[in-house]
C-alpha cells in the first residue's frame, strides 16, 4: 500500500499536466494483478477531474479480471475496463484505443516490464511509469557469453560471481531501457520509490516525451550491447528507428 500511493505521487502531477490538452485521458496499467494502482488512481483523480478518462488495466490472469471488473462495478467507476491480456497482446489488440496517453507498469516481473515500454513508445504515450521487477534475461545471457573473449576484458569482474551477475543484470537491464527511452525522444529520470525496507526492488523510472530522439543514447546503448558480448539482445531493444540513429555517432 505505502509503494502503491507514493507511485501515485510521481503519477498525479503528470495527469494534472495533461488536463490542459484534453479531458479523456486514456492510462493503461500493464500487469495490473489486483489493480490496486488503477483503482487509487481512479478514485483521487480520474473520479472527480477526468471524468471523461478512462483507466484499463492488463492482466493476464483472468480470475483477477474478473474481479478487478466486479469491484469497479460496485464502486460506479464507469472509466475502468479490464482485460485478459499479456502485455505483448496489447500492443496489437483493436480493444485499447490509438492515443494512449500514460503507461504504467508496477513490479511488471522481468520481460513484462519491456513489453510495457514497447507499448509506450508504440502509442508514443506521453508519459511511461515503471517499477522494474526480477530482471532475470539478462542475467542468463551475461553467464552464456563468459567467453575467452569476455574474460579479457575487464568489466567482465562486474558480472563474474552469480551474486554479482544477478545484482549487475539487473541494474544494467534498467540503464539499457533508460538509454532506449532517451533515444526514442524521452526525458528519463530515475529515482527509489519508497524505503528499501518495503522492497528490494525500489527503482523508480519515469519518462515523459521530449522535443525529439538522442541519437547519442542510441549509439552508446549499441555500444554497451557490444562491449559486453550482448549484441544477440539488439532485438530486445531497437526499433528500426534505432537502428537508424545508432550508426551516427555524436
Amino acid at each position: 500500500l505505502k509503494q502503491v500511493r507514493h507511485l501515485l505521487g510521481f503519477i498525479e502531477p503528470l495527469l494534472q499536466a495533461l488536463l490542459p490538452q484534453h479531458a479523456d485521458i486514456t492510462l493503461v496499467d500493464h500487469g495490473a494483478g489486483k489493480s490496486y494502482l488503477g483503482f487509487m488512481l481512479y478514485d483521487a483523480f480520474f473520479k472527480t477531474q477526468a471524468r471523461q478518462g478512462q483507466v484499463i488495466g492488463v492482466e493476464t490472469r483472468a480470475e483477477l479480471v474478473a474481479r478487478s471488473q466486479e469491484l469497479a462495478a460496485r464502486m460506479g467507476f464507469d472509466g475502468m475496463r479490464f482485460l485478459p491480456l499479456s502485455v505483448a497482446q496489447a500492443a496489437h489488440s483493436s480493444e485499447l484505443p490509438a492515443r494512449i496517453d500514460v503507461v504504467t507498469a508496477l513490479h511488471a516481473c522481468d520481460t513484462a516490464t519491456d513489453d510495457a515500454i514497447a507499448f509506450g513508445l508504440q502509442h508514443q504515450a506521453q508519459h511511461i511509469v515503471i517499477v522494474p521487477c526480477c530482471q532475470a534475461e539478462l542475467a542468463a545471457h551475461l553467464r552464456a557469453v563468459k567467453s575467452a573473449a569476455v574474460h579479457n576484458n575487464p568489466l567482465f569482474e562486474l558480472w563474474r560471481r552469480p551474486l554479482h551477475t544477478r545484482e549487475f543484470g539487473s541494474h544494467f537491464t534498467n540503464v539499457l531501457r533508460c538509454l532506449q527511452l532517451e533515444a526514442h525522444g524521452y526525458q528519463v529520470s530515475v529515482t527509489e520509490l519508497v524505503g528499501w525496507e518495503h522492497s528490494m526492488k525500489n527503482e523508480l523510472i519515469v519518462a515523459t516525451r521530449g522535443a525529439g530522439p538522442a541519437r547519442k543514447s542510441a549509439a552508446r546503448l549499441n555500444e554497451m550491447l557490444e562491449t559486453l558480448g550482448l549484441s544477440e539482445m539488439r532485438t530486445r531493444y531497437f526499433t528500426p528507428l534505432l537502428e537508424s540513429q545508432s550508426q551516427t555517432q555524436i
